[in-house]
């Protein structure tokens, strides 16, 4: 099988890797139009890099796509991936253009088109689920990054977090919703402030605190925010059975044994936790990686995405109301 990844910046050479991993027998292909990024691809991963998907398409039979590149980039390209027969993964995609034409275009061509949603591969949110499922309660969750350390590589003038469309603020709360909503249902009421507390320069407010209404009867508060210092993800359930925290690490999530009064960790990856140089501690690979391999099921067997295009615009459709209201 033949994949090709467009846009090898942080994201893309990650899916490089990772599908490398999956099966070595997967030949992996990277597009790019920037001369430096395709070198540092071919340098660190060893990949063959072109400067268009009609490049790629022209030098070998290609099955699969990943759109790495900017979410206000993505629609155009997801189109051209489906219209050229390629089965199509995309990353987080921010904003809803082109979602009806491009499951269209998926259904009518027959091909997979699947959307990223990283937290609901993560086993801890996936045990969370679990331990909550038909249950009221109340929860607390608090993620916040400093957004000049979101790829200190590089100023964050420099990539989509820096317009109002695909702000820092909005991605945190598309990563975290998708699965705060697998875990305590539907949202059926919203309440939400936001406000601009940094000297950062952003054309948008950088901290937003929501109350959220499940249609179980659960609430919660959702913080999210790019001025913390401190790369946090901090959460919270209770009711009178349960007390959970999770703080975002595979060896933080704890809950409450009843008899001993104790808090014990719940440890959910044995020896296989992997973490990549540069990335806040909270931010493990084998998500990324199970991800893919749904992907690959799906393309394969026909496994249905947990998490598709429909859900997004769902989601999507909260985001832009809680802004809307502000």
């Amino acid at each position: 099988m033949r994949a090709a990844v467009i846009g090898l910046g942080s994201m893309g050479r990650r899916r490089i890797r990772l599908l490398k991993d999956l099966d070595s027998k997967t030949d992996v292909v990277g597009i790019d139009l920037s001369k430096q990024r395709r070198r540092q691809a071919e340098t660190e991963l060893d990949v063959q890099t072109f400067t268009s998907l009609e490049e790629a398409l022209a030098a070998g039979d290609t099955q699969l796509a990943l759109v790495c590149t900017s979410p206000r980039t993505h629609a155009g390209i997801i189109a051209d991936c489906l219209d050229s027969g390629l089965h199509t993964f995309t990353e987080i995609n921010l904003v809803s253009d082109g979602y009806d034409e491009n499951m269209a275009l998926a259904e009518r061509h027959g091909l997979v088109l699947f959307l990223s949603s990283t937290f609901l591969y993560r086993k801890e949110t996936m045990r969370i689920a679990k331990e909550v499922a038909q249950v009221q309660g109340t929860y607390s969750y608090h993620v916040g990054q400093y957004l000049p350390d979101w790829h200190p590589w590089e100023s964050w003038k420099d990539f989509f977090v820096a317009d109002a469309s695909t702000s820092g603020v909005r991605e945190l709360l598309a990563i975290e919703l998708p699965w705060i909503q697998h875990a305590f249902g539907p949202i059926v009421h919203i309440h939400s402030t936001t406000r601009h507390i940094s000297g950062l320069e952003v054309p948008y407010d950088d901290s937003a605190i929501l109350l959220l209404e499940h249609e179980n009867g659960t609430v919660g508060t959702l913080t999210v925010d790019v001025v913390c210092r401190k790369a946090v993800r901090k959460f919270e359930f209770s009711n009178e059975f349960t007390y959970i925290t999770w703080e975002g690490t595979p060896h933080t999530l704890q809950k409450l044994d009843l008899v001993s009064g104790q808090m014990k960790e719940l440890f959910l990856y044995g020896s296989d936790v992997e973490h990549h140089e540069g990335y806040a501690s909270f931010i493990v690979e084998n998500a990324y990686r199970d991800e893919l391999g749904a992907f690959v099921d799906a393309v394969e067997h026909g496994q249905a995405p947990v998490y598709g295009f429909a859900e997004d615009a769902t989601t999507l459709s909260i985001i832009d109301e809680i802004e809307k209201k502000l």
